[in-house]
């Protein structure tokens, strides 16, 4: 079968890729791009492992095929810091132990960000909507709402 080429933007850069055309969004980030950030965890869109964004919006790369990211800018979880310097969000969820074995937190970082990119001061109830789609089988959510809430606050340029 034919590969096909597919030019978009990756965390800010160019990028440029072969795949398949049956091929995820996922695969394609995790075994051609060389991204490992965003996980399977189920491969049916149901628990956020392996969010991204696409062109600002929250989608599940394993839903998504890699052909279909022609012409889009997509954010992964690698490209949320700047550098090595923690994006807001990534040190909440450090201050706050809103992980533990790592599994779901990329995608729940890379929610969150679009969630207050979005809104930039939800209550905690938004916040709770929005992750929703996100599974942890670890922290229990309270300490993810509250990093959520803290880098909202940081981020809005309150102290937190």
């Amino acid at each position: 079968m034919a590969k096909q080429h597919v030019t978009a933007t990756i965390n800010g850069e160019a990028a440029e890729f072969l795949c398949e055309t049956q091929q995820t969004m996922l695969d394609v980030l995790r075994d051609v791009v060389g991204l490992t950030g965003a996980k399977e965890g189920c491969a049916s869109g149901d628990c956020g492992a392996c969010s991204i964004l696409v062109d600002g919006r929250l989608v599940c790369s394993c839903l998504m095929l890699g052909v279909e990211a022609e012409g889009t800018s997509i954010t992964t979880i690698e490209g949320i810091a700047e550098g090595d310097h923690l994006h807001p969000i990534q040190q909440k969820f450090l201050e706050h132990a809103a992980l533990q074995c790592g599994f779901c937190t990329p995608g729940l970082i890379v929610a969150t960000k679009a969630l207050l990119d979005e809104n930039p001061n939800p209550t905690e109830t938004e916040a709770r909507y929005w992750l929703a789609g996100n599974l942890c089988r670890c922290t229990g959510y309270d300490k993810v709402i509250r990093a959520v809430m803290d880098a909202a606050a940081v981020m809005r340029g309150e102290a937190a």
